[in-house]
């Protein structure tokens, strides 16, 4: 199978250095591994994003940047016309990457949720009323893919989901530092408390025993913890729980990031596409490509 990574700008026959250790993990693990200009497939010049393929494999999966589904589905027409098949379609792809998209898979194991999207406008007056059936309770903002979790208390935390003044300064931070970055709309989750580890040391969010699983048809290929912390030595996982989870999603490659509750317990915290999801700082890249290999992937 072909492993497509993005090309360092600067030194295009390369990997782009955050991809280094993963594209020769991969090479050693099997994979036939390629490069894509991620820069040229933003600007939508897809030939220029895919001229340095030479004879690959008919089946691909992609470990790169993040890109909006329009891309994803550009780049996946433009390999399919070299007869290179990406394995997860534009559809699985976005199913993962946006949570409203993944909700249906997960929602009776994930916090309540909300969404606005952009196009029907994002006044003050829409979103109260869209978190009316909260009744005060706390909140967690983020956009359809990420949140600005490391300001935590100013454009992430709702203390208060009634607060209409609390409710717009958190709301109007994240719009601004989203920029033109902002993903389709908001998301407004029901804050649950978790196993807390600690805080982080630069932007004193809180830390808590959460997990990122990556999961290749079917099988758990890798589970990690989501932080680095001596916290997460003896939790036994909820193997059984985890299983009912990813027979349950329809996608080939995602990954499924869950954690402990502070009661007990186990919830989703959301899913993600696998070619677009970081590998954590406890991740090997050695030992990742070569379990994504045994599990059939190669």
């Amino acid at each position: 199978m072909l492993a497509l990574f993005c090309s360092d700008p600067f030194e295009p026959t390369l990997p782009d250095e955050p991809y280094l250790a993963e594209a020769a993990a991969a090479e050693a693990a099997g994979f036939e591994v390629g490069l894509i200009d991620h820069e040229a497939l933003v600007a939508g010049d897809l030939p220029r994003a895919i001229r340095r393929l030479r004879d690959p494999r008919p089946e691909a999966l992609y470990r790169g940047w993040m890109l909006t589904p329009t891309q994803y589905a550009a780049l996946h027409a433009a390999l399919a016309e070299r007869e290179v098949h990406l394995v997860t379609s534009p559809a699985a792809y976005r199913r993962c990457h946006y949570l409203p998209d993944s909700y249906p898979a997960i929602e009776a194991w994930t916090p309540r949720s909300v969404w606005l999207p952009r196009a029907g406008g994002l006044e003050l007056d829409r979103i109260m009323a869209a978190l009316a059936s909260f009744g005060g309770s706390p909140l967690v903002l983020k956009d359809y893919v990420k949140s600005c979790k490391h300001a935590w208390e100013e454009a992430c935390f709702i203390p208060d989901s009634a607060d209409r003044a609390g409710v717009e300064r958190v709301v109007n931070n994240f719009l601004e530092w989203q920029g033109e970055g902002l993903n389709e709309g908001l998301v407004f989750r029901e804050f649950v408390e978790l196993a807390a580890i600690g805080t982080h040391a630069q932007s004193g969010m809180p830390l808590t025993k959460e997990y990122r699983a990556f999961v290749w048809r079917g099988q758990l290929v890798a589970v990690y913890p989501y932080w680095e912390a001596s916290s997460y030595e003896d939790t036994e996982l909820p193997q059984e729980w985890l299983g009912e989870l990813v027979g349950g999603v329809a996608s080939p490659f995602f990954t499924l990031d869950f954690a402990q509750r502070r009661e007990g317990g186990w919830l989703v915290i959301e899913l993600g596409d696998a070619q677009v999801s970081g590998l954590p700082p406890s991740a090997e890249p050695a030992t990742f490509y070569a379990a994504l290999a045994r599990a059939g992937a190669r």
